[in-house]
């Protein structure tokens, strides 16, 4: 018997399997009508619109879609999904790139979305529960010295009220939960 042969994926074959492990159609059915840059209400403060992106990616063009900040400036509306006459759901393929681009540490770094995104995950796997002010680093100086000023007053006004709680809560079982969700979702570079 002949020794088995393995296929390494291509750029394109990797997003399209994170796209049908979610349930969504491939790439490969996407027709470049651009219905979805018609649809989407971010497109302005997108580098690339979604159909380009689709097709860069079947381009194999790996490094220029993960430098790109579509997927990042994506505001999760599902209007490209909604109107996509081939049913590929690019708002999936937003949500598989940002987990992909994680996954494989490569994204720009003057990006906010990464960072937020990783401090996220990590309380989640912390505490079982979201915490607000966790997240502060991964923005806060993005408006430069009068932004973090407005931010932190901001804050302390919602702490004052207690809208907001002064240290994160936990969930009972975090250990469990810990270990279910390692199960589901690919914790390396995150957690």
């Amino acid at each position: 018997m002949p020794p088995a042969t393995y296929h390494t994926p291509s750029f394109a074959e990797e997003i399209s399997n994170e796209m049908y492990a979610t349930g969504t159609r491939g790439l490969n059915c996407c027709i470049q009508c651009a219905t979805c840059s018609a649809a989407c209400p971010a497109v302005a403060f997108m580098d690339h619109t979604p159909r380009r992106l689709i097709g860069m990616i079947n381009a194999g063009l790996r490094d220029d879609v993960l430098n790109s900040n579509t997927f990042w400036t994506c505001a999760s509306c599902y209007s490209c999904s909604e109107h996509c006459p081939k049913g590929i759901r690019p708002s999936e393929l937003m949500y598989a790139l940002k987990r992909y681009s994680i996954w494989k540490n490569r994204y720009r770094g003057d990006l906010v979305g990464p960072e937020f995104s990783r401090l996220f995950v990590k309380t989640i796997m912390r505490t079982g529960k979201s915490y607000e002010p966790g997240y502060a680093p991964a923005f806060i100086f993005e408006g430069g010295l009068r932004g973090m000023l407005r931010e932190m007053q901001f804050g302390m006004k919602l702490l004052a009220k207690g809208r907001i709680p002064l240290l994160p809560s936990r969930i009972m079982r975090v250990e469990s939960f810990r270990r279910m969700l390692s199960r589901i979702v690919p914790l390396d570079g995150i957690a």
